[in-house]
């Protein structure tokens, strides 16, 4: 990440150390840090195509969010890590007190400093998309490819019409940013791999010599720009299409899967009750049709008349009720 904005003077108990062609400064509780980034820069300070850098570099480590944003300025987007001034050789990072989502402070460092060495051997001839480009494949950033191959914008969209066009992106907040980081790192290796030996050496050289891109890019590799962004976009968008739809179709059935389940619940339980009312209904009709017709059984047993005396066996006379002796 770039940015115009210079340091200002720093005070307080800051402390400072000291390496070949680096200056380390850093409050104590971040000299742990300090130290061990400074051994890093120190052991690892090549980066690809490019001749050794020899221009001294200071790098200032933020203690707190507050002092980061101070010297970093208002041109510094919230979401950055750290922050590369070229034109004063100056790094601002972020300290310990930094979030998970600062990263890895060692490839943050190398992004950084991959910035600078770009900007000692180019000046301002790289556009920002190569220079982000370069800064991730410096830093080794291959998670980048992560990124895209999860990239609704690249489901919905494609892939831009030109490397140009990324710069708004850049500015567009963390979504979109992190999504123009992923092309640009893309591109660059792209490009890197067109010459499987030489790298990006002899491209550098050219593009030094000529002050055009398109010119180097003719001479090294025998592609011009546009002819490259062409392949580059077609070969992206089939790298990475599928994997991003199947990625975004996840994240879908996922989303729907955590709303509907809710709501499938409710609506079981909802049946379950309305089952449990109707089994209650219909046992208690059951129990009022048994009942309804055990007391008509009963009623029709008492209504019933009782049977008349048996006949007399016969030859036997009855006597006359008003018979008088």
């Amino acid at each position: 990440m770039l940015a115009p904005a210079a340091l200002p003077a720093q005070a307080g108990a800051a402390q400072r150390l000291d390496r070949g062609r680096f200056t380390f400064v850093a409050f104590p509780k971040d000299l742990p840090l300090a130290r061990s980034l400074l051994d890093a820069a120190a052991q690892n300070d090549t980066f690809p195509g490019l001749a050794r850098p020899v221009a001294h570099v200071l790098v200032a480590i933020a203690p707190d969010a507050q002092r980061f944003r101070e010297w970093t300025g208002p041109g510094a987007p919230d979401w950055g890590a750290a922050i590369a001034i070229p034109d004063q050789h100056r790094i601002v990072m972020q300290g310990s007190a930094a979030g998970s989502d600062a990263g890895d402070p060692r490839a943050v460092l190398r992004h950084e400093l991959a910035h600078l060495a770009l900007h000692e051997a180019l000046g301002d001839l790289p556009p920002r998309w190569f220079d982000e480009g370069y800064a991730g494949y410096a830093a080794g950033e291959w998670d980048r490819s992560d990124v895209l191959a999860a990239s609704v914008g690249l489901v919905m969209h494609g892939i831009p019409s030109s490397l140009d066009s990324l710069e708004d992106d850049f500015h567009g907040g963390a979504s979109r940013a992190s999504g123009a980081y992923a092309l640009a790192y893309r591109a660059v290796s792209d490009i890197a791999a067109l010459d499987q030996r030489r790298g990006l050496s002899l491209f550098f050289e050219y593009w030094k010599q000529t002050g055009s891109m398109d010119r180097a890019m003719r001479q090294a590799f025998g592609i011009t720009q546009s002819g490259f962004e062409a392949e580059w976009r077609t070969r992206t968008m089939r790298r990475y299409g599928a994997l991003a739809v199947a990625a975004n179709l996840t994240v879908l059935f996922a989303l729907l899967a955590f709303l509907l389940v809710p709501l499938l619940w409710v609506r079981r339980r909802r049946d379950n009750r309305r089952m449990a009312v109707l089994r209650a209904v219909e046992a208690a009709n059951d129990r009022a049709a048994r009942s309804s017709a055990l007391d008509a059984l009963l009623a029709s047993a008492l209504k019933t008349p009782a049977s008349p005396p048996p006949p007399p066996p016969p030859g036997t006379r009855s006597a006359p009720a008003d018979e008088e002796h």
